[in-house]
C-alpha cells in the first residue's frame, strides 16, 4: 500500500477525510423497512425530464463511518466549551449548563406558538417576566423581545425613533450620528433604516469628541448611537453633556447593549439618558451563539417611543392571565414570527434568575477586574494607545512588532499554534494594528495568565525568530491560506476529481 496517497495519507497527516473520502459504493446507514405496497412507476408521476438518468454523487457509507465522521467534525470546532475566547465586543462567556437543561424542558421544547393563549400560559409568563427584569436592568419604561440578534435589534430602535419623528411630523430628521470606534453595525442599521451615517470623531482619549459632536447636531438629528463603555472599552465620561446636547437637538439617544456586561447593576442606560438600547442575550447574558446563532437583541426605549413597539407583545391581564396582544395602532410592525428566539429567552431567563441583583453587579466588577489585569501585564510589551483604567474589555496595538516585520495578523495566527482563539484584530478602525481582548468574567487568573503569557512570548519571536511567526500556524489542520486568492475565488464546491485515490 503507497501510504502517501488517499485516506491512509490523511489520517497520517492528522487530518479527517472527506466523508466523500470514505465513501464505498453500496454501504448505508440507515436501515428501511421492506415496502407494504405496490412501488409506484415515477414516468406516471414526474415528467421524464426532470428525472434523474444518473445516481446523485453522494456518499455512502456505514452508520459507523458515519458517527465517526461527525464525531471527528465536532472536536474540531473551537468555543467557549473548549478553551480561552477573547474575542473583544463579542463577550464569549460560559454558558452555564443548567440554562440549557431549562430550555429543554418538555413543556418549554414541546410548545408551538400558534397554541391558543390559555394553553402556552407558562410560556407567555416567562416572556413577561423577562420583560420585566430586562426593564429594571436597562432602567427602560417598555421591552419587545421580538429582534433576533444585536443589529436587528438596532434597526427596529431606529424604525421606532423614525416613526416617533415622523408621527410628529418631522420628516427633516435624516441623519443618524455614529462615533469612529462604533461597531460597524452601527452605520449599516442606520442606513437600511434610510438614514444617512455622519461619523463623530474620538478625541485623544479615545472618548467622544464634546465640540464635533455640538458641530454635527442640528434639526436634521434623528438620534446618536452609541455604546458605553464604547468599544474601546472606555467610559464615556460626559455622556449626561451628549444627552442634552442631542436631546436639545431633537434627537434621540440610541444605546447599543454590546458592552453591558461591564455595567450591569451599576449604572443603566435609561438613566444615563438613552431613549432605547438594544440588548444582546446570546452575549451578556449567557444564551450561546458563534456560527451564525442563535441570537436575541431585545429592544428596551423610554415611554414616549413605546407605541411604536413592534407587535404583538405580550401583557398581563388583571386576572394575572396573560396575552398576545396584536392591536397596537402605532406599531412599526412584526419583525420576527411569533415572538423572538424563545430558547435563548429561556437561557437568559434561568441566567437572570439564577444570578440575582448581586451576582449580575459581581459578574461586571470581575468582568472589569479582569481586564484590566491583562491589560497591565501587557502593557510594557505591546502599545497601549489609552493609558487610562478600562472597563470589560480593552485594545492594544501590535504596531511595536510591526517595525520588526511582524504584524498583528501574524500574531493572531501564532495563537493558534498554542491553543488560543486569537482576540478580535484591527477593530476599532482608529487604531493601529489594533487588538481588542475581552476576557470575560468567568476565566480564571490562570487561564488569564497563560494567555498573556504566551502573548507576551509570540512577541518575543517576532524580535528573535520572527519567521516562526510570520509561517503560522503551524499546528493546524489547515496552513496559512492565500487569504486574497480566498476571497478573489473561493472554492465553494466539493469535486469529485479532487480526490487522490488510494492505490
Amino acid at each position: 500500500m503507497d501510504l502517501s496517497k488517499g485516506w491512509v495519507n490523511t489520517m497520517l497527516k492528522g487530518s479527517s477525510p472527506l466523508i466523500f473520502e470514505r465513501s464505498i459504493e453500496d454501504r448505508f446507514a440507515y436501515s428501511l423497512p421492506d415496502l407494504e405496497v405496490e412501488k409506484a412507476d415515477i414516468s406516471t408521476i414526474i415528467d421524464d425530464k426532470f428525472v434523474r438518468k444518473t445516481k446523485a454523487e453522494l456518499p455512502e457509507i456505514s452508520e459507523l463511518d458515519l458517527m465517526r465522521h461527525y464525531t471527528e467534525l465536532s472536536n474540531k470546532n473551537y468555543g467557549v466549551d473548549s478553551g480561552f475566547y477573547p474575542l473583544g465586543s463579542c463577550t464569549m462567556k460560559y454558558n452555564p449548563k443548567i440554562n440549557e437543561k431549562v430550555a429543554r424542558m418538555p413543556g418549554f421544547a414541546l410548545s408551538h406558538p400558534l397554541q391558543s393563549d390559555k394553553t402556552i400560559q407558562g410560556s407567555l409568563e416567562i416572556v413577561y417576566d423577562m420583560q420585566e427584569h430586562l426593564k429594571e436592568i436597562t432602567g427602560m419604561d417598555e421591552i419587545t423581545l421580538q429582534p433576533a440578534a444585536g443589529a436587528q435589534g438596532e434597526w427596529t430602535a431606529l424604525m421606532m425613533i423614525k416613526a416617533f419623528h415622523e408621527d410628529n411630523g418631522d420628516f427633516n430628521r435624516t441623519k443618524v450620528i455614529v462615533p469612529d470606534s462604533a461597531h460597524g453595525t452601527n452605520p449599516a442599521s442606520a442606513v437600511v433604516a434610510g438614514f444617512e451615517a455622519v461619523t463623530v470623531k474620538s478625541n485623544d482619549k479615545g472618548l467622544v469628541d464634546i465640540e464635533h459632536l455640538k458641530s454635527l447636531v442640528g434639526d436634521d438629528t434623528a438620534a446618536i448611537m452609541l455604546t458605553n463603555p464604547n468599544t474601546l472599552g472606555l467610559f464615556e465620561e460626559d455622556i449626561l453633556e451628549m444627552r442634552d446636547i442631542v436631546h436639545e437637538a431633537g434627537g434621540k439617544l440610541y444605546y447599543d447593549g454590546a458592552n453591558l456586561n461591564a455595567i450591569m447593576a451599576k449604572v443603566r442606560p435609561g438613566d444615563m439618558g438613552f431613549d432605547a438600547v438594544h440588548l444582546n442575550l446570546h452575549k451578556t447574558f449567557t444564551g450561546p451563539h458563534g456560527g451564525g446563532g442563535p441570537g436575541s437583541g431585545p429592544i428596551g426605549v423610554k415611554s414616549e417611543l413605546a407605541k411604536y413597539l413592534p407587535k404583538p407583545i405580550v401583557v398581563k391581564n388583571e386576572d394575572d392571565s396573560y396575552k398576545v396582544e396584536h392591536d397596537v395602532p402605532k406599531s412599526i410592525g412584526r419583525v420576527k414570527p411569533f415572538f423572538g428566539n424563545f430558547g435563548i429567552f429561556l437561557r437568559a431567563y434561568t441566567y437572570i434568575r439564577t444570578m440575582g441583583p448581586d451576582g449580575l453587579k459581581e459578574v461586571s466588577e470581575i468582568a472589569v477586574l479582569n481586564a484590566n489585569y491583562m491589560m497591565r501585564r501587557l502593557e510594557g510589551t505591546f502599545e497601549l494607545p489609552y493609558k487610562q483604567h478600562c472597563k470589560h474589555e480593552f485594545v492594544i496595538s501590535g504596531s511595536r512588532q510591526k517595525k520588526m516585520g511582524v504584524r498583528t495578523l501574524d500574531m493572531a495566527k501564532r495563537l493558534l499554534d498554542f491553543g488560543y482563539h486569537p482576540p478580535t484584530i484591527y477593530f476599532p478602525l482608529n487604531v493601529e494594528e489594533c487588538m481588542m481582548i475581552e476576557p470575560t468574567e468567568t476565566e480564571s487568573k490562570e487561564t488569564l495568565d497563560g494567555f498573556v503569557d504566551t502573548l507576551i512570548g509570540i512577541s518575543k519571536e517576532a524580535e528573535e525568530d520572527p519567521d516562526i511567526v510570520l509561517e503560522a500556524p503551524h499546528t493546524t489542520v489547515v496552513g496559512r491560506l492565500d487569504e486574497t486568492q480566498a476571497a478573489r475565488k473561493p472554492v465553494l464546491r466539493f469535486q469529485r476529481d479532487d480526490i487522490v485515490e488510494e492505490k
